[in-house]
Formats: C-alpha cells, structure tokens, sequence
C-alpha cells in the first residue's frame, strides 16, 4: 500500500511544485513506483513532467466521478513515474461540491480525493499530491487523503509567516477527518547560502520544528527554474546540477526515515 503525502504550505513561490515534481522523480529513480497527483489549478506539475493539460482526463473528472481514478493515471517519459493531471477545471470544485452537500447532506466533501486515490493506492510505494497554495476545499481533500504531510519552507526573512496557520489547519484535519496525519517533515528550499539571513533562517526552522527538519538543503538555483519549461525534472534537465544532487538526497532520506519508522512499527 503506497503511503500518501502532501507537499503543503498556503504561502506561493515556496518551491513546492518545484520540490513535488524532483522528489517524486528522485524516489522513481531509487526505484521506487511514485504517482505525482497534480491537485493545482495551474497544473504546474503537470506541465514539469512534460504532460499537455489540455484535453486531458484530469482529476477533476474523477472527483466528479465522470471518470475512475484508474482511469486518468498517465504515465510520464520518467523513470517509474506516473501522473494524476490537473487543469484549470479544478477551480470549478469547490462550487461542485457546495451544490453536491446542498442536494445531498450525507455527502463527504472533504473525502473525495481519498476515495480516488484508494483506487490506485496499491499500485506505488509513494503517492505525492502537489498542494495549491491556499487553506480552501483542496487542501483539506489533501490532508484528508494523506499520510502525511512535507512541508517546503523557503529561506527567507517572512519563512515562518503562516505556518502556524498551518499547523492549525493540519489540527483540524486531525480532529475531523484524519486522525492519523503526520507531519512527514520539513524541507528548506531556495538557499542563498551567500547571505546571512539564509542560514538564519535555517538555524530558527530547525529550531521550531526540530528533527523533523531534513538534512537537505535545497539550494537556489536558475537551473532549478528552467527543467519545468521544458517539461523535465531537474534530474533529466542538467544530471549534473547541484539541484539534481539535493533533490536525490532528500529522496533518499525520505525513504530512510520510512524504512526506520516500519522498522519500528515491527
């Protein structure tokens, strides 16, 4: 059964759908089977992994259940990749939705991507939905389909702004839907390492949030920025880059951290 995660933070330009894309094509390298689930409007994700948006089946459908989850599984040119798309159809969910409850009081609004995503869960080891960033409809069918969560945060002087917002929605996902979501853990992205309030930064997110903060670093790089305009991940784009190198080493420890947490739970 292939263990969920949400890459989430409301807070735009973070790096997230950068993050989302690299590492589900970093664990696919180590060998892992990872199914990408783009849950953005923008459909960024989508579009990094070199998949047209247009015309597709997309999640969409099958939140509305015009199509199976099964059904709208494509698979990328990536090494045991595959991709859930979004367009901007997705924008559209949560009026759907509001009229659904209005017409049928037992419906579960915010459990809908986890019912499509139990239709295909056994097939990965890791399934990774790329959050919108907001706190609205979506991001409560994440959380509430989810496992966990990671949590990209830049390193910037406002990088904590919000996230106790955050935290809190993470709560009330607890408390109502998902009693057993994690916090998977924390990445930083975007360092500057020129600059003394990017290592600052880092020193007070390790400081909040402690061991769940990874050892990788992301570093800021243009590179990082071009590989989804060409419709690749940044291990496909340069091989060589210090990107390519960060993102397989957050890989690697997402995988480790999860081969002691089964470990344990033996």
């Amino acid at each position: 059964m292939g263990k969920i995660i949400s890459l989430v933070n409301q807070k735009g330009g973070v790096g997230k759908t950068t993050t989302s894309i690299n590492l589900a094509s970093s664990l696919g390298l180590l060998g892992k089977k990872v199914l990408l689930v783009d849950f953005d409007p923008q459909g960024n994700a989508t579009t990094g992994v070199g998949v047209d948006k247009n015309g597709l089946d997309t999640i969409y459908e099958a939140l509305t259940k015009v199509k199976t989850g099964k059904q709208i599984v494509k698979k990328t040119k990536f090494k045991n990749l595959d991709i859930i798309p979004a367009n901007i159809n997705l924008a559209a969910l949560e009026v759907y939705f509001s009229n659904m409850k209005a017409n049928n009081p037992d419906f579960k609004k915010n459990e809908q991507l986890k019912r499509v995503l139990e239709e295909v869960r056994d097939n990965y080891d890791y399934i990774l939905i790329d959050c919108p960033p907001s706190l609205g409809i979506l991001i409560t069918n994440a959380l509430a389909a989810s496992d966990s969560v990671i949590i990209p945060v830049q390193c910037e002087f406002f990088a904590l702004e919000g996230i106790m917002q955050l935290l809190n929605t993470i709560r009330v996902a607890r408390s109502k839907t998902n009693p057993n979501l994690e916090i998977e853990g924390v990445v930083l992205t975007m360092l500057d390492s020129r600059t003394i309030l990017g290592l600052d930064v880092v020193e007070n997110i390790r400081s909040f949030f402690k061991e769940k903060v990874y050892d990788t670093i992301i570093p800021r790089l243009i590179v990082l920025a071009e590989a989804p305009s060409h419709g690749k991940p940044i291990a496909n784009y340069n091989s060589k880059s210090k990107g390519t190198t960060a993102y397989i080493n957050l890989a690697k420890e997402v995988i480790e951290r999860n081969a002691r947490e089964e470990e344990s739970a033996r």
